[in-house]
């Protein structure tokens, strides 16, 4: 929880001066900031003076062509998040107008979420609602749940099999697992069964540690380990990898969808991996921010309606 003085603080600021400190701290950079704000650069340096001042600390140190947040900037980064986030939530009017709306949405997915929902959202949005940017964030799993719970992030996409109380979910849709091997490396049956499975190597897709929990556990649960042979933090080149190897890839199934069909093969499992639903996760005190569940409803829509 922020302190007593920490509230005060951010209390006795100009609002437009707390605007531009959030957008300071997350562009770290002057003119970014400016541009995020439609504000001139002279202004935002000007504001950044006033808040030096005003707070009795440098805030933002330079640092080659980024500037750094000084301990006390850090320390007040996330409730003046919350507090922003508080105002824009009171102030929005009761329906969002997404025509003339102007605001921009941090959101987290992978590569693979971002694959699936991005072509149909970006060409919804620009269609329905130009005003509306997107930030797209990448990180763990982990690390989106920080994120939404701290107010970094307005949106994240995942799987979330345990949540905070502090968080909302709504389901996107239902996946499972699928295999995917070089076609040329099974026997003409097409069948991967588990022996072969345990006996070659795997690919396996983590983000900062995170990996597929899911797929250990269920080998986990037949007493079986397999070997990793390469990690990698990102989807997008994964299926590359497999074609001409005797690779295993183990991922979900709609990555696959665009794979060549004629080189690699995708095989169920040979093991029961559970399926799993995958949802948009958001803080609970944002149910009342009317774009924010707007976008949610496209985001939901454009899964819904087969445009993937």
């Amino acid at each position: 929880m922020p302190s007593m003085q920490l509230m005060n603080d951010l209390r006795r600021i100009d609002l437009n001066l707390l605007v531009i400190l959030d957008a300071l701290l997350s562009e770290q950079h002057v003119t970014r900031a400016a541009e995020r704000l439609h504000l001139s650069q002279p202004a935002v340096s000007h504001a950044l003076a006033r808040l030096r001042d005003m707070l009795g600390d440098p805030l933002l140190v330079r640092q080659g062509g980024t500037l750094i947040p000084t301990a006390r900037a850090l320390e007040l980064a996330v409730p003046l998040t919350e507090a922003l986030a508080q105002v824009q939530t009171l102030l929005a009017p009761n329906r969002f107008d997404p025509v003339s709306a102007k605001r921009r949405f941090r959101v987290a997915m992978s590569d693979y979420s971002a694959a699936i929902i991005l072509p149909s959202l970006v060409r919804v949005l620009r269609h329905e609602a130009p005003g509306i940017d997107l930030q797209i964030i990448q990180a763990s799993r982990e690390g989106m749940v920080d994120g939404v719970l701290n107010g970094d992030l307005d949106l994240a996409a995942g799987v979330f099999p345990d949540m905070p109380a502090e968080l909302r979910t709504t389901p996107l849709f239902a996946e499972h697992y699928t295999c995917l091997v070089d076609r040329s490396s099974l026997a003409p049956s097409g069948v991967l069964d588990l022996p072969t499975y345990l006996a070659r190597p795997h690919v396996l897709l983590e983000m900062r540690g995170s990996g597929t929990p899911e797929i250990e556990r269920a080998l986990h649960a037949i007493r079986e380990r397999r070997h990793v042979a390469i990690s990698l933090p990102h989807w997008g080149v994964a299926p590359q990898l497999i074609e001409g190897t005797d690779l295993i890839l183990t991922v979900s199934s709609r990555g696959l969808l665009d794979i060549d069909h004629a080189r690699l093969l995708a095989v169920p499992p040979p093991f029961h991996i559970p399926s799993f639903a995958f949802e948009l996760a958001w803080h609970a005190r944002r149910g009342g921010d009317s774009g924010l569940q707007w976008l949610i409803g496209r985001v939901r829509s454009v899964l819904s309606d087969g445009h993937q």
